[in-house]
């Protein structure tokens, strides 16, 4: 199992990669391998803002289907356009190519109250 070091993770399993005021949101890896494989994203929110915790989307795979939650309150600028193809990217790459939402971070202070990746190995168990 992949771990980045260049994520805060959530403790829904979604991870957010800053870069300046933007940032990319996913899946973790954990998440995407409990899912299985992914069929289908659904992001009806770009151009939104959002609050901390607040539905952005859903990730649906073979058996079931997940809500996508902000890790931090931001707008959402742009949707992953590959995964509409390939949502496959997410199960490949999920901390590369199968980022599902970029957005305008609007409470960095949010940021702090994330796990690191080695936060985030103890509270999956995986230590």
């Amino acid at each position: 199992m992949n771990f980045s070091e260049k994520v805060k993770y959530t403790n829904d399993h979604e991870w957010i990669r800053t870069e300046g005021t933007e940032a990319y949101v996913g899946i973790t890896d954990y998440a995407q391998s409990e899912l299985g494989e992914i069929v289908y994203v659904d992001v009806t929110t770009k151009g939104e803002t959002l609050e901390q915790n607040e539905v952005f989307g859903s990730i649906e795979a073979v058996k079931t289907v997940s809500d996508l939650l902000m890790p931090v309150a931001g707008k959402v600028l742009e949707v992953n356009e590959a995964l509409e193809e390939n949502p496959e990217l997410v199960n490949s790459d999920p901390y590369g190519e199968g980022w599902i939402i970029k957005v305008s971070v609007t409470n960095e202070s949010q940021l702090n109250e994330l796990m690191d990746a080695d936060q985030y190995k103890a509270f999956i168990g995986k230590q």
